[in-house]
């Protein structure tokens, strides 16, 4: 549908929970984001999830006394967006820099590195 839209980082957040959850209600989506970070007042995450609606990001089932929302937008299609655009800014369009500065990354464990080594060996295949 609208998968050229960028969402912001708490739209994200948001896109996260559903995606990793599937549909949920506010309440759910609001505990979640409270989990993962500072405090968020309900009302804010009420608010943010329709607006999402509005900009086609979310869709809302209003059959029950409860809304249930999921995620109007494909996971991987909006995270390839995301990063063909960071590796354009950061990395002049070029993988094989962005590849080079991942794999000096000290967060970069062994286990990483041969699930990488891994995925390039049936690449080649």
């Amino acid at each position: 549908m609208k998968d050229e839209v960028v969402p912001t980082k708490t739209e994200m957040d948001v896109l996260q929970v559903l995606w990793q959850h599937g549909p949920s209600t506010v309440r759910f989506v609001h505990d979640k984001l409270n989990e993962q970070k500072q405090a968020v007042i309900y009302t804010s995450t009420l608010k943010l999830m329709q607006v999402m609606k509005e900009k086609g990001m979310l869709d809302r089932d209003e059959t029950n006394m409860k809304h249930i929302y999921s995620a109007n937008l494909v996971e991987e299609k909006v995270k390839g967006n995301l990063l063909g655009r960071f590796v354009d800014s950061m990395y002049n369009g070029s993988p094989s820099s962005l590849m080079v500065a991942l794999l000096g990354n000290d967060k970069t464990s062994a286990e990483e590195l041969k699930k990488i080594k891994e995925l390039l060996d049936n690449m080649d295949k």
